[in-house]
């Protein structure tokens, strides 16, 4: 697609970086050709061919596409690695998939050097690496690899149903999962992702608009929205490499024009904190994914700019599942509607039958619906787990109401059952964050000797306000307004921080099981 991008579109500007310190670079439709094709013919001199595991380790940066276009041109599987990792997961997901090459940034490195000689990469080729000073054998860099090479490249024939990448779970529990995709999925991003949920389709003018997505490279949202929107559809996209800052990002939008946004929810909220009517920005659509978002954000984002934030909902194993896609109405709180043509349901916990509004289930998709993963990569007793019956189930719980929206209650392990009821945390948490004390939450059940469990939030407050008794009784009854009264919070404790995944999820696990150690000791 890039290089019919090129032949068609190739002086229009795919990629517009930008730096921390204020450099800009762009990259056209043909300038990614040519690049994505130097860099394939320099791996293939390097001895990288078809079926390869090609992991990479690099920050947001101008070079990303053509390393990663130039792996995936050879018929290799890239393997994303976020920045966020340590040298133990790298050794890990190296081991895992067999990996022989990486290409990492040279400030990244000391993730990578400790742990070579424990798995079997063979090559390392350092993006902005000092190519006067190699590390060692099999060591070079990227601008050494692209050096002389042709713009043109005769690779192999690849085809929907060859394997393309291997994307790791975060890993909530246990050890990340490789989560195997094929070619295929470039192609349900451009079907389904793009129209449906950032509101791209042959009726956009794409010579108006600038996509954003704050994503790094080693995560499945790179997938979902830089490479397999922007570049499928021949967008104009940003990428930013810089720490989030509300002012910074809220000063980019404006002064880049960003006209389509796709943040996440934490970014979301501190956006709302902030004097959003002091910046003139062109935005005519914000997502957001990775968590539910709540209400106050959405209405805060509404009210200053006109633009109402639609949730999305998927996984690191499917494209977007849910969504308030264009022309239906976003409610608050929900993630939306079923995607159309991808077959989302919500089933019984215990039973394969569609639950009736209001009630709790979990998120499902037929086992055939072309939105789900190719299985995990050499795991066929996870493929037998997971993939054997009617329905791929996703492990996250949903509700929904009587027009047919859903509503994200949490993961299927995360659910709590108090005197009987089953409730869901994201109700209780996002009910809590509409309080102005209360700057993020989490809910999980504590062991109780006469309910079985009851609800206990952690909280953490906003700024100026102190943890107390009075505030407990507050937000207590601030909730039994808010909701169902047996949902209330009859635990509070606040803290400082939650723990969380590398990217970014609340690890309610550690808070379940700090709660067991407590009722144990």
């Amino acid at each position: 697609m890039v290089e019919e991008y090129a032949g068609e579109i190739g002086d229009r500007v795919a990629v517009k970086f930008r730096s921390e310190d204020g450099t800009r670079t762009e990259r056209t439709y043909a300038d990614l050709r040519d690049d994505m094709y130097r860099f394939a013919n320099g791996l293939e001199d390097l001895g990288v061919g078809e079926g390869d595991r090609v992991m990479h380790l690099f920050p947001r940066h101008p070079d990303a596409f053509a390393i990663q276009l130039g792996a995936l041109a050879v018929g290799a599987l890239l393997v994303p690695c976020s920045a966020m990792l340590r040298a133990k997961d790298i050794q890990f997901r190296a081991n895992d998939c067999e990996a022989s090459t990486v290409v990492v940034h040279e400030s990244l490195t000391d993730m990578v050097e400790p742990v070579l000689e424990e798995t079997p990469l063979e090559r390392v080729i350092v993006l902005e690496g000092d190519e006067d000073d190699p590390d060692g054998d099999g060591w070079t860099t990227f601008e050494s690899v692209v050096d002389g090479q042709p713009t043109e490249y005769d690779g192999p024939d690849l085809e929907a149903e060859d394997p393309m990448s291997i994307n790791y779970t975060s890993g909530t529990t246990g050890k990340p999962k490789p989560v195997l995709h094929k070619h295929r999925w470039m192609y349900c991003f451009n079907a389904v992702n793009a129209p449906y949920w950032w509101g791209v389709d042959e009726d956009t003018d794409l010579e108006d608009e600038l996509l954003w997505a704050t994503t790094g490279t080693g995560w499945a949202k790179w997938f979902w929205s830089p490479v397999g929107v922007g570049l499928t559809t021949g967008a104009t996209q940003l990428i930013y490499d810089g720490e989030f800052d509300p002012e910074t990002f809220l000063e980019i939008l404006e002064t880049e024009g960003v006209t389509k946004l796709c943040a996440v929810p934490t970014q979301y909220r501190m956006f709302a904190n902030a004097d959003l009517e002091d910046y003139d920005v062109q935005l005519n659509d914000a997502l957001s994914a990775g968590e539910p978002l709540n209400r106050e954000p959405i209405e805060r984002i509404e009210e200053a700019w006109g633009v109402t934030p639609r949730d999305g909902y998927g996984q690191t194993e499917t494209v977007a599942l849910v969504t308030n896609y264009p022309g239906i109405d976003v409610k608050p709180g929900s993630m939306g509607k079923p995607t159309p043509g991808v077959g989302a349901t919500i089933l019984d916990v215990d039973e394969e039958e569609e639950v009736e509004p209001g009630e709790i289930g979990e998120i499902a998709v037929p086992i055939d619906s072309p939105a789900i993963f190719d299985g995990y990569y050499e795991k066929p007793h996870l493929d037998e787990r997971k993939l054997s019956g009617e329905y791929y189930r996703t492990g996250d719980l949903a509700s929904k109401d009587e027009d047919g929206y859903f509503f994200f209650e949490g993961r299927a392990d995360d659910i709590i059952i108090s005197s009987g009821y089953r409730i869901g945390p994201f109700e209780v948490e996002d009910a809590l964050v509409s309080h102005d004390a209360v700057a993020e939450a989490a809910a999980v059940d504590s062991p109780h000797d006469e309910r079985g469990s009851v609800v206990k939030a952690y909280v953490i407050l906003a700024e100026g306000y102190e943890p107390g008794e009075d505030l407990e009784d507050e937000l207590q009854e601030f909730m039994k307004e808010e909701t169902a009264p047996y949902k209330y919070p009859r635990r509070i404790e606040f803290v400082d921080e939650l723990p969380k995944t590398s990217s970014g999820k609340i690890r309610r696990i550690e808070l379940r099981e700090q709660e067991q150690e407590k009722h144990d000791a």
